[in-house]
């Protein structure tokens, strides 16, 4: 189960993103620019409640996102955690995540692989696309399997989901539920998820954040705390439980701070320790 929840992590960071009708007026996703950058995340355990077998967690993850709207968005991620439990054995992790997104969310291609001290556990890799966003999913696996998917036209891709979200807070909204796709499970899941934005955090009103170099870009910025639910398809009901909880502070252009998620038995926090802001694309210097 731990093997399977981090990558669930890996996989939603992003995350944890234009144009859909739904998107909140005034505030249109081709306005919210996310900035190419390359971040690199400490991680360590937060909680762990009785019976989650969970005693320590140490790890670092390096999240890269480069291109723009005109040309697609490329996010590289990779995550290598040790697990020890309550034998005091320990686990390595190493999670790699690649994918190529279209500026419009109209294509979605991904790459995962997951190794378990040094052994391969699962890969996966498949291509989703629509002819238009109002049109339907499909999505063509080739890996563990070669498989078809239809999926419904209100999911939304990982990028296209940040920006989805910026604009919401943008917009002065509370709440935003969508539909996830990212190519987790097998590239067999869509999640759906419940994101609840908190009052905006104007330039410079986060002074007790960690000092680190190339982050002074962020002190000019407006932050949001965002909270979002992952919940199983069709969890309508009120009492539904989600199957983790990710908060974090998401600034207007994209990067995230004060990572914390929440898997019900355990929980892991993370921090950005170094951050490299590359150049913005050609085509959106035009």
């Amino acid at each position: 189960m731990v093997r399977r929840e981090l990558k669930q992590f890996l996989s939603i960071f992003a995350g944890a993103v234009v144009v859909l009708p739904a998107l909140p007026a005034p505030v249109r996703a081709a306005d919210i620019m996310m900035a190419p950058h390359r971040a690199v995340y400490d991680m360590s355990l937060a909680t762990a409640r009785g019976g989650s077998g969970v005693t320590a967690v140490s790890g670092r993850m390096v999240y890269e996102l480069t291109g723009s709207a005109c040309e697609g968005y490329t996010q590289n991620m990779r995550f290598v955690t040790q697990m020890t439990n309550q034998g005091g054995n320990a686990v390595i992790t190493d999670l790699r995540s690649s994918s190529w997104e279209e500026g419009n969310g109209k294509r979605f291609r991904f790459n995962s692989s997951q190794y378990r001290d040094e052994k391969a556990t699962e890969v996966t890799a498949g291509d989703a696309a629509r002819a238009n966003t109002a049109d339907d999913v499909k999505v063509e696996l080739t890996k563990p399997s070669k498989k078809d998917l239809s999926l419904s036209s209100r999911v939304y891709f990982p990028v296209q989901h940040s920006i989805a979200l910026l604009a919401a807070a943008r917009a002065g909204k509370t709440m935003f539920r969508a539909d996830l796709y990212d190519g987790s499970e097998k590239g067999e899941k869509v999640y759906d998820t419940v994101s609840v934005i908190g009052r905006p955090r104007p330039p410079g009103s986060s002074p007790q954040l960690p000092k680190i170099k190339n982050a002074e870009e962020l002190d000019q910025l407006t932050a949001w705390p965002v909270s979002i639910a992952y919940f199983e398809p069709g969890s309508d009901k009120k009492d539904a439980v989600p199957v983790y909880e990710l908060s974090f502070l998401f600034f207007e252009n994209g990067v995230s701070r004060k990572l914390f998620i929440d898997y019900g038995e355990f929980a892991i926090q993370g921090e950005i320790k170094e951050i490299v802001f590359h150049p913005p694309s050609k085509c959106d210097q035009k």
